[in-house]
C-alpha cells in the first residue's frame, strides 16, 4: 500500500492516466495498471460480450465503473441489463475478468470481494489457458469453479460453449 503521502485524489488519478495504455484502474489512491492483454485474452473478452448479450444483457469491454469514488476498477467484461452513461454509477448486473499471464490470484481475490462489496451481484472469473471459470462466492467470499453461469436475470450460460467458441476462433 502507497504512503498517504503519494495518495493521488481521483482528479489527480485521471489527469494521469485517463488516456494511458495499458489501463490503469483507481484503487484507493493508487494507480493500480491492469494486465496487458494477451491475443487469448482479448478472444474471451469478445466471446463473453457475445455471451452476455445473446443472454439477454448490453455488455461491453474494459468498462470503468464509477460505484465508489474511492475504487473505480475497470471490468474486463461488464453486462447490464439497461446502460447507464456514460459511466455505470450503480452495480451493474455481471462482471467478468479474464486472467493474464501475469496476474497475481492475490490481486483477482481482492478485486473480486471489492465488485461484491459495491454490490455486483454476479462476478464472473476466467482462466483461458486451462479453460477453468469461477463464481465468487459471498457465502465462502472465496471463487468456486463453475461449469455453468448461472446469471441475474435467469439465463444460464455453459462454461462447456465458451471454450468451445475459443477453440474455434484461435
Amino acid at each position: 500500500m502507497a504512503s498517504t503521502a503519494s495518495l493521488l485524489t481521483l482528479e489527480e488519478f485521471r489527469a494521469r492516466y485517463a488516456d494511458a495504455k495499458p489501463y490503469y484502474e483507481y484503487w484507493f489512491g493508487e494507480a493500480i495498471q491492469k494486465a496487458e492483454p494477451t491475443w487469448l485474452h482479448a478472444l474471451l473478452l469478445q466471446i463473453l460480450g457475445e455471451f452476455f448479450t445473446r443472454s439477454g444483457y448490453k455488455s461491453g469491454p474494459e468498462l470503468e465503473l464509477r460505484i465508489d469514488q474511492n475504487w473505480q476498477p475497470k471490468a474486463d467484461v461488464a453486462a447490464a441489463s439497461q446502460i447507464e452513461q456514460p459511466y455505470p454509477t450503480k452495480p451493474v448486473d455481471v462482471v467478468a475478468e479474464v486472467l493474464s499471464p501475469e496476474d497475481r490470484m492475490q490481486h483477482v481475490y481482492r478485486k473480486c470481494r471489492e465488485y461484491a462489496r459495491i454490490g455486483i451481484p454476479a462476478i464472473f472469473v476466467f482462466d483461458p489457458v486451462d479453460k477453468i471459470a469461477w463464481v465468487w462466492s459471498r457465502d465462502a467470499q472465496n471463487l468456486e469453479r463453475v461449469e455453468e453461469l448461472h446469471l441475474p436475470n435467469g439465463r444460464m450460460i455453459p462454461t462447456r460453449e465458451i471454450w468451445e467458441e475459443l477453440d474455434k476462433r484461435q
